[in-house]
């Protein structure tokens, strides 16, 4: 959640971040049902003061026109308790709704206003015509997307053989590499309850998306960003005790709505995926560097894999709703021709952490403050697998995997 007291003392100023972020969401709402809410409590407690008073009249100077007086008020005091209440669940559910406050330096506008920033090495050149992941794939035994359909349904993979090998094999490489960079190993369970979710941000925005076991009130994780976010909920470090850095290797589960395009098919967009994820709690003046830190990882990774990538800081409109800043990584897919983002790198300042209520204190006698998350992709496998087929493809349809796989 964003900072109430900045949206009171520089309410203009966020307004207009906030709606660089989402042009649709109603801020201006927002901060009417904010002042409501404090306007009502003010008028609650003068009415409270007043019956108070009243009740401190001795039996023999209570007349009937005190008698109606005390009548009055409580009836008021009611009504505006019930009006309170009513006003505060409208706000706290619009609260929970608004995005994070981007950065100065995130572009305005949507994907179309994305920078550029870095780009490495060049697009793989081949002697024949390239072919794509499912074509690839088929013709090696690696996946059978049509007895996962029917086992399961549309947009799930099943991988078979020296796939299975393969996703094993990049996902300890991946885990190898974030452990030598300083990140801890997690293995967190994969259901989540309703509040862990709506601490990383997801609900109430992003409900429609989760899968739910309805029976237990679980959920079903659609990143282990939500898991790693509540390993420290209500926790208050010291400063002694940060950064933490973690790194998760779990399945991810997403409904992802809508229609899948031709130039989606395969392992490019489906609904159940391994990823390994890289997680920070920082103090806020050192969440920049921790940034850079992730990206750096993830690059690694990338970099051992002699793989073709460029990095995008993202516009406003592009950024997750809980970042304030993302930066993308994308890589060349020569079968698809084009690029796919396979690691997004966010800070997302104290947004989640209030949520969660994670805290540190500078010194043992200081005042608590809001610590800031970091959260990265490290990688997406399903993606960094068809970057891999694709790239390293030969003339018969055999893949010639980088030493560092070998």
């Amino acid at each position: 959640m964003i900072d109430l007291n900045a949206l009171r003392e520089q309410t203009e100023k966020i307004i207009a971040s906030i709606k660089r972020k989402d042009p649709d969401f109603e801020i201006e709402k927002l901060v009417s049902l904010d002042k409501l809410v404090r306007q009502l409590k003010i008028e609650i407690e003068t009415l409270r003061n007043q019956k108070n008073e009243l009740s401190k009249l001795g039996h023999s100077s209570i007349t009937q026109e005190i008698k109606d007086q005390s009548k009055n008020i409580s009836n008021n005091l009611k009504n505006k308790e019930s009006e309170l209440e009513n006003i505060e669940r409208e706000f706290r559910n619009l609260y929970l709704m608004c995005p994070n406050v981007p950065f100065e330096d995130v572009p305005n506008g949507n994907k179309e206003s994305n920078k550029v920033v870095k780009e490495v090495g060049s697009k793989p050149e081949f002697k024949f015509e390239p072919k794509n992941h499912v074509e690839l794939g088929k013709k090696l035994g690696w996946f059978d997307f049509e007895a996962a359909s029917v086992m399961t349904g549309s947009n799930f993979a099943l991988y078979k053989g020296d796939g299975v090998k393969l996703v094993y094999s990049l996902m300890l490489f991946m885990l190898k590499n974030n452990i030598k960079h300083g990140y801890e190993p997690i293995l967190p369970p994969y259901l989540v309850n309703e509040k862990s979710l709506e601490c990383a941000s997801n609900f109430p925005r992003f409900k429609d998306a989760v899968y739910e076991v309805e029976k237990d009130n679980l959920y079903l994780t659609p990143t282990a960003e939500v898991n790693l976010t509540n390993l420290y909920r209500d926790n208050i470090f010291s400063s002694e005790e940060l950064p933490v850095r973690m790194t998760a290797w779990t399945s991810c589960f997403r409904r992802e709505a809508g229609t899948y395009g031709a130039s989606e098919r395969g392992l490019i967009r489906i609904h159940q995926f391994e990823k390994v994820e890289l997680y920070t709690i920082s103090e806020p003046e050192n969440a920049a560097n921790e940034l850079d830190r992730m990206i750096a990882c993830a690059e690694d990774i990338l970099n051992q894999l002699g793989l073709h990538y460029r990095i995008s800081l993202l516009a406003a409109q592009d950024c997750s709703f809980a970042s304030a800043k993302t930066y993308d990584i994308e890589v060349w897919m020569p079968g698809q021709k084009a690029y796919y983002e396979v690691s997004s790198s966010s800070n997302c300042t104290d947004f989640q952490a209030r949520r969660s209520a994670i805290r540190y204190k500078s010194e043992p006698n200081a005042k608590p403050r809001l610590v800031n998350t970091l959260n990265a992709s490290s990688l997406a496998l399903p993606r960094l697998l068809v970057a891999l087929m694709e790239t390293y493809q030969q003339e018969d349809g055999s893949i010639a995997y980088p030493d560092v796989l070998k």
